[in-house]
């Protein structure tokens, strides 16, 4: 029998893979009905035949389907038919020869006009090329269910006899416990009463413990039971791509690069290069996200459909990758909603799954790896994870976590779908510059994030969160052992993101302090976020959430400052104890901060701050506006160039004058001197501000000695008249402050 002909690429037609026939008697593969013009899949109700030019067979998306002119007729097919077909010359039923004759001549001007509207080029889509064939990836799909469906017939079966037996133990120690009570007790005692409420009590919460962790058993046997199967099912998988590459003898240069591919898994060894010398902008994958991006926009039934779907315009094994990776992280389960007749099975059952807990990313990354012919493995380890802080150790089986390792480009690459696409947020721990923060609830703290990170992490980077039980899997030249792991420093992908690093390559998650309570903590930037980056803290107990001392903030036992190219946090502990630095940071221009919208930061890295011993009593810094301290602040923000003070700590007389050179106008100078325990009013009339030229001088004369904190505010120049010279002092009232946004402030320690 002769199998009807893909119109697109001219190869047989199986039933599994067949579209078709069309009106006009085409066929087509699955893969191969899209648009002619842009690629765009489509379906029965969703092509469009060009009614323009009956010889055109092709088909077309709504977007692309060529149209005629706006004041000229569009033709039937039909006519067209019959204007093709009959002589010319030739009487039709509406009219003569002639009439006929124009007709026709019509019918060429608008076809050829319709040609010439025509916005887009044609492309020649060779149609779906694929390593294996459509059908035995589908016979193999099909069986794989068959083995899944019966997997979870034996779960449902064993958690029916389990939920049995535990209700009948269950049944029995209520009974005997009932009856001890009714031998020591008088049934009609008012005793005997409350002693029965509370012996049900007690046994009912024990029941609930004994069935959550009945249940939380299930779960992981499930869990181990799933991954076993799907590790024996890509191996099959994998089977047919071994067999297709041994046939093919690297004749056949396909998306998934068959002639250099190794057909068996290679062992684990470091990766030739970092992730920068495969691709170091995210546009690389421009298209291959938003082909992925709009995979996920429609169900998938199958997943050999889902897969040639995603790489249908694929060219290499990392863009394969990249778009099976987009597909999975781009799903937000917050939002999606799943119908409960949803077959397990599918690539839409197995997220649903997820999303309730009886699947894992991990497991459906490596199963869409095996569909794609990519060899992937999974990695069992430690992870520093939600509910981690610096300083703990990795005992028993909590913090344990599974991620992905793939073969890509000639070497292993990690993988986490999962951490890529789900951020836990503790908003308790979120500062807000201009505010105080807010309380989020339970429904808010997981939030769905694509983290570009997580796709293809070098291994230097991926070792500060994630510990392999097989040390080969860390992928390292020199493995850390797990003692080594738990003092790194704890980061987040956003540190590496900013592209910063530690002034001090020995610093480790434990910093000391001295005997007078110090530690510090020095981030290094980029010179090209130098100007963009902004940064925040907090410093709390490290056992409690308590986050003053004396009814002091401990903020203000932590100097901030920028030396150079790094951000110094200096802490000065109050008291003895363990206490938690977390450092947050983003990325923004000066013109977003001078909105005055309140900003939000990301933890970048924390630390356990441990005071053993305290010699000196500590005082907090004056309460200054948050933030940094010196002068570099107002050069990002306004480009105020400081002349005579460039650190953030000055030490002075009675008298100090600070000056700065302008490099664009500015308005109007605000500085405001605050000292610990002495009313700010006191103060106002301490501090003084002159303009002259482009330079402007803050003069202060301190009543008296001591530590003071001056906060300098102004605001960029609103009319054209040039500066003037001008003393303003420091009491200005808030109406006139509120127009002025912060630019710097110094610490002074002042001596006669």
């Amino acid at each position: 029998m002769v199998k009807e002909l893909c119109f697109r690429c001219r190869r047989p037609v199986y039933p599994t893979d067949k579209v078709g026939p069309l009106k006009d008697g085409t066929f087509f593969h699955h893969g191969c009905f899209k648009c002619y013009i842009c690629g765009t899949r489509l379906t029965l109700r969703t092509y469009f035949h060009n009614r323009n030019r009956i010889e055109d067979q092709e088909v077309y998306c709504n977007n692309h389907v060529p149209q005629a002119g706006p004041h000229d007729p569009i033709p039937h097919r039909s006519n067209l038919l019959c204007a093709g077909n009959g002589p010319q010359g030739s009487p039709t039923p509406n009219g003569s020869g002639s009439d006929s004759l124009v007709g026709d001549m019509k019918i060429k001007h608008l076809l050829k006009a319709t040609e010439i509207q025509k916005p887009y080029p044609k492309i020649v889509h060779p149609g779906a090329r694929y390593l294996i064939d459509y059908d035995d990836q589908t016979r193999l799909e099909l069986i794989h269910r068959e083995q899944e469906d019966n997997m979870y017939r034996r779960f449902s079966q064993q958690r029916f006899e389990e939920e049995q037996r535990f209700s009948e133990e269950t049944k029995e120690e209520w009974e005997k416990a009932l009856m001890d009570l009714a031998r020591r007790y008088d049934q009609n005692s008012q005793k005997s009463s409350k002693a029965r409420d509370d012996l049900l009590r007690q046994l009912t919460l024990k029941r609930e413990n004994q069935r959550e962790t009945m249940r939380q058993r299930w779960r992981e046997r499930e869990r181990s039971l799933t991954a076993d199967l799907v590790e024996k099912q890509s191996q099959e998988m994998m089977g047919l791509f071994r067999k297709a590459r041994q046939q093919t003898n690297g004749t056949v240069n396909d998306q998934n690069d068959a002639s250099n591919y190794p057909s068996t898994p290679p062992p684990p060894f470091p990766p030739v290069g970092r992730k920068k010398d495969v691709y170091s902008e995210i546009s690389t994958f421009e298209m291959i996200d938003q082909t992925a991006v709009s995979v996920a926009q429609s169900e998938q039934h199958s997943f050999t459909d889902l897969i040639r779907a995603l790489t249908h315009n694929c060219k290499t094994d990392v863009e394969i990758a990249r778009a099976i990776y987009r597909w999975i992280t781009v799903k937000n389960l917050n939002l999606m909603e799943f119908d409960q007749e949803l077959d397990p099975n599918t690539p839409m059952g197995i997220l649903r799954g997820i999303k309730f807990g009886t699947e894992s990313y991990h497991v459906l990354f490596k199963r869409l790896c095996s569909y794609a012919g990519l060899h992937c493995v999974v990695i069992k380890g430690y992870s520093k994870s939600a509910g981690y802080q610096p300083g703990m150790r990795f005992d028993g089986g909590r913090f344990r976590n599974t991620w992905n390792a793939v073969y890509l480009g000639g070497s292993w690459r990690f993988v986490q779908c999962n951490w890529g696409a789900r951020h836990l947020v503790n908003a308790r721990d979120v500062p807000q510059a201009g505010g105080s923060g807010r309380s989020i609830g339970h429904s808010e703290s997981l939030r769905y994030e694509y983290d570009d990170h997580y796709f293809m992490t070098d291994p230097e980077e991926f070792i500060f969160e994630f510990f392999p039980s097989q040390c080969e899997w860390q992928l390292l030249k020199r493995p850390l052992s797990r003692q080594q792991f738990e003092e790194l420093p704890f980061v987040r992908s956003l540190f590496f993101h900013y592209k910063l690093s530690f002034a001090d390559p020995g610093l480790q998650a434990i910093v000391p302090a001295d005997q007078t309570g110090a530690a510090t903590v020095a981030v290094n930037m980029s010179p090209d976020c130098t100007r963009s980056l902004i940064f925040h803290y907090n410093l709390r107990f490290y056992d409690t959430d308590q986050a003053e001392y004396n009814r002091v903030s401990l903020k203000r036992f932590v100097m901030q400052s920028t030396v150079g190219h790094s951000a110094v946090f200096r802490v000065h502990t109050p008291c003895r104890g363990d206490f938690l630095l977390d450092i947050f940071a983003n990325a923004v221009s000066p013109g977003d901060y001078l909105t005055g919208q309140p900003m939000k930061f990301k933890s970048i890295c924390k630390f356990k701050v441990v005071c053993a011993e305290l010699n000196v009593i500590m005082v907090p810094l004056p309460e200054c506006s948050s933030g940094e301290w010196g002068p570099a602040k107002a050069f990002r923000l306004f480009g105020m160039i400081p002349l005579s003070h460039e650190d953030a700590i000055i030490n002075a007389g009675p008298e100090l004058d600070i000056r700065f050179r302008m490099a664009k106008p500015l308005a109007e100078f605000v500085a405001t001197l605050r000292k610990n325990y002495i009313d700010q009013r006191k103060l106002e009339r301490c501090v003084s501000t002159s303009v002259r030229g482009d330079v402007v001088t803050f003069h202060l004369l301190f009543p008296d000695e001591g530590q003071y904190g001056l906060d300098i505010y102004t605001r960029e120049q609103r009319t054209n008249s040039g500066s003037s010279t001008s003393n303003n002092h420091a009491g200005v009232d808030h109406a006139d402050r509120a127009l002025l946004t912060h630019c710097c402030k110094y610490l002074i320690n002042t001596k006669p």
